[in-house]
């Protein structure tokens, strides 16, 4: 059976896990770090160079969150068990850095809502359709993704949206969602899904508070 390199195949002054040790993981590289993550490589590289080869395959790190399953599963050495971990571990940071500053904000206007996730939405080549749940104070309690769509249009159901809003106890919801092309103007179908959720979530108890299209030339709130 072909050998496995593992972290441990590596000299001592090589190994993430030492490194980390001595100089902290501020100072770990992205090549080490994903290789702590990897942990194994395979016959034909250790896990240091198979961690370079998935940053040399997507070029940056941005790029590999944002890659499916399957397309990490595209570079050599990366397996089903192994892309899961990658898609685990790079959400967690995103979920780590951003509830400690997120949770509790208070969210008075549609600015509000751009300033939060323009960083976020605005450089996106698909739609990204977005949940932020709030409390009767109008502060934030979850931002929730409910889909990504294709170039131009974005895929929400009601059902998806009141789903999350449920089990967040939101008392009130913002939907936000992006346009690739940059230009915010909400088009026909964003002017018919917000009736449909507003008139679903008076039904439920649950006020839609706004719509934000954000695009690269800015915001546009569809309930201003």
């Amino acid at each position: 059976m072909a050998k496995s390199y593992t972290l441990h195949d590596l000299p001592q002054e090589e190994r993430p896990r030492e490194r980390l040790r001595q100089v902290g993981v501020d100072n770990l590289s992205l090549q080490e770090l994903l290789a702590l993550i990897i942990e194994r490589g395979n016959r034909r590289q250790n896990v240091l160079q198979l961690a370079q080869n998935v940053l040399s395959y997507f070029g940056n790190l941005k790029k590999v969150k944002e890659a499916s399953l399957e397309e990490l599963k595209q570079v050599n050495g990366i397996g089903e068990a192994t892309a899961c971990k990658l898609k685990a571990a790079l959400k967690l940071g995103e979920k780590a850095s951003g509830s400690n500053t997120n949770h509790g904000q208070k969210i008075s206007k549609a600015e509000d809502v751009y300033v939060l996730l323009k960083s976020d939405l605005t450089n996106k080549k698909r739609e990204h359709f977005k949940l932020l749940s709030l409390d009767t104070r109008n502060q934030l309690i979850s931002i929730d993704n409910i889909s990504i769509g294709t170039l131009n249009s974005s895929l929400a159901h009601p059902r998806e949206i009141f789903k999350t809003a449920i089990a967040n106890n939101a008392a009130l919801v913002i939907l936000v969602h992006n346009h690739p092309s940059g230009d915010p103007t909400p088009s026909d179908d964003d002017k018919k899904l917000t009736q449909r959720i507003k008139q679903a979530g008076e039904i439920l108890g649950i006020e839609l508070r706004d719509h934000v299209v954000i695009g690269s030339e800015g915001f546009v709130s569809l309930m201003a």
